[in-house]
């Protein structure tokens, strides 16, 4: 009878077993006092429940991470913990009231990586075929929460998203900015016999430089999302897709090429939405943005009257993007971000004498900047 060979077992020094068996008498006591955390977190929703305010608070949560950070002595660093406190909140939050987000599917979209990010890993995701279906679902009550790409630093704003602001019951209360890194993926590791790259119209866009030089004769085509061509990218050797390493492991994928993107800083600003009645307009933090939609009649120096109340009254404008009405005649709707919470007598004072002036007007939302 054959012995099966003898495996080396590596050789622990006394001073390493010593340290490992410190490291899971604290792992026993963090969990003891997580539970604790979690017990007490029950007892929040119940009362939360009985007064019927809001269960998901975003300002509380920043509060909560602001103190955490002022009082981490080190050595970890003030990012890495403020991870691991989100995520120890949204479980917490879970056992409360478990959150629905309404985001851009398939898994593994720099959208669903965004709503992770700001609700943590406990939240419930809903996976959307479009940013139109996150209104849709947040509007209809399908989903507590939406999170919708509003802008990139290298293509602009994402206009279908600013269009259905336009007449969506709901209001912005929250924003994350992601840097965005491009990756190609393909089944197989290497940029031989690759016919057609898929990805978002942006995704292809923020690429191009890269696409052109590397895959010139290779078709670039749209689709839905970045997630959704790694999807279908999985299913056929000769097609590639754009999309984050998320979504390589979603979908069993080769990187072949990382962060291929023209800018090497390219971010995307995603606006977290809700209905009014889920979450009211968050209270000042320390750097706030105000979003509005406004038309203004069209007659000469109309534009020019629009801004002489935010320079009157010291409000910085951060952002000013037209849309066509639709309405056939060049008419034009304007959004515009600016500087501060009406809270503040300034920032009040400018919006009042602004509404004057306009033909449509609307508030899209107030919400602490993303750091």
């Amino acid at each position: 009878m054959t012995q099966a060979p003898l495996m080396n077992t590596p050789h622990t020094s006394p001073d390493l077993s010593s340290l490992r068996v410190q490291i899971d008498n604290i792992d026993q006591q963090l969990l003891t006092l997580l539970n604790q955390r979690a017990l007490v977190a029950e007892r929040v929703g119940e009362v939360k429940k009985r007064e019927g305010t809001p269960f998901f608070r975003p300002d509380r949560v920043a509060q909560v991470i602001e103190k955490i950070q002022t009082a981490n002595p080190g050595p970890l660093k003030n990012a890495h913990v403020t991870a691991i406190w989100r995520e120890i909140m949204s479980a917490c939050l879970a056992l409360e009231s478990p959150q629905r987000v309404a985001v851009l599917g398939p898994e593994g979209t720099f959208c669903e990586q965004a709503a992770v990010e700001y609700f943590g890993g406990a939240a419930d995701l809903m996976y959307c075929a479009n940013f139109d279906e996150v209104f849709h679902a947040t509007a209809a009550g399908s989903a507590q929460f939406g999170v919708v790409g509003v802008e990139n630093s290298t293509e602009g704003v994402v206009t279908r998203s600013l269009d259905m602001f336009l007449h969506t019951p709901c209001h912005v209360v929250g924003e994350v900015s992601l840097l965005i890194r491009h990756n190609l993926l393909r089944q197989t590791n290497t940029l031989d016999g690759i016919e057609a790259v898929l990805a978002h119209p942006q995704a292809l866009a923020q690429c191009q430089a890269w696409l052109s030089k590397h895959l010139p004769h290779a078709e670039r085509r749209p689709v839905s999302s970045n997630a959704e061509g790694a999807r279908l990218a999985a299913t056929n050797p000769a097609w590639a897709a754009l999309s984050s390493e998320r979504a390589a492991q979603q979908f069993g994928l080769h990187i072949v090429s990382h962060a291929i993107q023209d800018d090497a800083y390219n971010r995307t600003r995603f606006a977290i939405i809700c209905l009014p009645h889920t979450l009211q307009t968050p209270p000042p933090s320390s750097k706030d943005c105000t979003s509005l939609i406004v038309s203004v009649p069209n007659h000469p120096g109309a534009v020019h009257d629009l801004l002489v109340p935010l320079k009157h009254h010291g409000v910085s404008m951060t952002r000013f993007e037209s849309r066509p009405a639709r309405t056939g005649q060049w008419e034009y709707y304007f959004y515009i971000d600016i500087d501060g919470h009406p809270s503040q007598a300034h920032v009040s004072a400018a919006l009042t004498e602004l509404r004057a002036l306009c033909a449509f007007y609307k508030v899209l939302g107030t919400y602490p900047v993303a750091p």
